[in-house]
């Protein structure tokens, strides 16, 4: 993508595709504004930063446009010289409100127009045809933010973060995704790219100028100087730890034996009747899953079959189905019954368990007095009833703990969400680390330049400071199209 001519007028529709009450059709480019109006009958002249009322018109016969200059239409019309006749009025196709950013005042720091008609895809798409009949190009994945990070409005962590913006699935999501488009990520990375250039130059400054007794900082000085950007790299790339589950979310199993009440529990946490919940054990056969927000995380919750020696075949199915979710799962619930003496079933759960993140959750409470579960478990317990709701709120909270605990002080700074961005900040962690030990071992500084180099290329790579066009193709081929 980064090799299109920057220079066409593109178009294309800028809200999802299908019916309506709204659809935004938007044009960017040189040519906008001259391509726009001739399909618009206007009250009032298109002014910058305005929004102006009008019509939506077919072109005049024999041209795609209205008229070949980029002067619109208005509703009283003007008469024709030659037969002082008002010219037929040309037909009316939909109301709409084109609004127009001069550039660079816009998204993309181009031209815009932006026209907002009724949301039926007859009368969108035709908006689009006729921008193209009048020499518009239509606008690749991504092109309009990708537009607005080559001419320089937006860096590339702030590009990534509106698609992250879209995507949201959740408010604290789209926060999280605002202070990213913000540039809290950059601002946490810029003045550790700085201490490093800065590095740099004053041990290039001592090889070039050496005849000249420019002096170069002693070891000590160059390990700290190391250090106070080493630091606060590794700490960011332990913050891609929350960030990941942030953006992506979890999934979480409830598994153990039948009849404890899993399906239950799922109910309270869903806070629906979505599984089915009888007294006979065994009733779950096949994984039921719903997504929930916990702490502004979306949590896939599944519900499993209850773990025991099969008595048929579909049941069977459904407990090895059971046994690959808690595989699979970041977070695991083992769910046991209160009222009941630990069975065997129990402790081989909880054995399964010991290396994994899990919660030990003793349900029934209500029919018991005091907790039996936890005897030999290192899990944290909590003591819960499905019935009576008794407990619930303390599981939420201890599921937000295993999340990532409170995340707020973590966005207000910024924080690693995107894998791509952890990669580069844990590789150039490495090359520090390296250049820290070509300091203790005496390695010359032309030699240590190399480390502190292959430390910095990553970091201007998070912002797009030198990110190749291969990179800009991956990351912008994801946008949706009018985006």
């Amino acid at each position: 993508m980064p090799s299109v001519n920057l220079d066409d007028t593109i178009v294309a529709l800028a809200t999802p595709p299908g019916r309506g009450g709204i659809g935004v059709v938007r044009l960017a480019g040189p040519d906008a504004r001259a391509l726009a109006l001739p399909m618009l009958r206007l009250k009032r002249n298109l002014e910058p930063g305005s929004a102006v009322f009008g019509e939506l018109v077919e072109p005049e016969a024999g041209g795609a446009g209205a008229t070949t200059g980029d002067e619109p239409t208005f509703v009283s019309g003007a008469r024709d010289p030659l037969t002082a006749d008002p010219p037929p009025p040309r037909q009316r196709i939909d109301e709409v409100v084109v609004t127009y950013f001069a550039k660079p005042h816009s998204y993309t720091t181009d031209d815009i127009v932006e026209i907002s008609a009724h949301g039926s895809p007859v009368v969108l798409g035709h908006i689009v045809e006729l921008a193209l009949a009048r020499g518009a190009r239509l606008a690749e994945p991504g092109e309009f933010t990708m537009r607005a990070f080559l001419n320089g409005r937006i860096d590339l962590t702030q590009a990534e973060a509106v698609r992250d913006l879209i995507e949201s699935q959740t408010l604290y999501q789209a926060r999280v995704a605002s202070q990213q488009l913000e540039g809290a990520l950059s601002r946490r990375v810029q003045p550790l790219k700085q201490k490093l250039v800065e590095l740099v130059a004053v041990l290039e400054a001592g090889i070039d100028f050496a005849e000249d007794d420019v002096s170069v900082l002693p070891a000590p000085g160059i390990l700290e100087r190391i250090s106070a950007v080493l630091a606060p790299l590794e700490e960011l790339a332990r913050s891609f730890a929350y960030g990941r589950l942030v953006h992506q979310g979890l999934t979480l199993a409830i598994v153990g034996r039948p009849n404890v009440g899993k399906s239950s529990l799922f109910n309270r946490l869903v806070e629906r009747e979505r599984a089915i919940v009888t007294a006979a054990p065994g009733t779950t056969r096949d994984l039921v899953t719903e997504t929930v927000t916990i702490g502004g995380i979306p949590v896939e919750l599944i519900d499993t079959a209850g773990i025991r020696r099969a008595l048929d075949e579909a049941e069977s199915i459904g407990i090895r189905k059971s046994m690959e979710a808690l595989a699979d799962a970041d977070l695991v619930l083992v769910v046991v019954d209160a009222s009941l003496p630990m069975a065997p079933e129990d402790s081989q759960l909880l054995a399964q368990v010991a290396e994994r993140p899990a919660i030990l959750v003793e349900n029934k409470a209500d029919l018991a007095s005091s907790p039996t579960a936890a005897i030999g478990s290192q899990l944290r317990l909590v003591r819960t009833s499905a019935i009576t709701g008794e407990g619930i709120r303390e599981l939420r909270a201890e599921i937000f703990r295993h999340v990532g605990g409170e995340p707020g002080a973590q966005a207000e700074t910024g924080f690693l969400t995107n894998l791509r961005h952890q990669e580069l900040v844990t590789r150039s962690a490495a090359a520090l680390d390296a250049a820290r030990t070509a300091v203790r071992n005496k390695i010359p500084h032309e030699m240590l330049l190399m480390d502190l180099y292959n430390a910095l290329h990553p970091l201007d790579e998070i912002t797009g400071a030198t990110t190749t066009d291969d990179i800009l193709n991956l990351i912008f081929s994801t946008f949706c199209i009018g985006k």
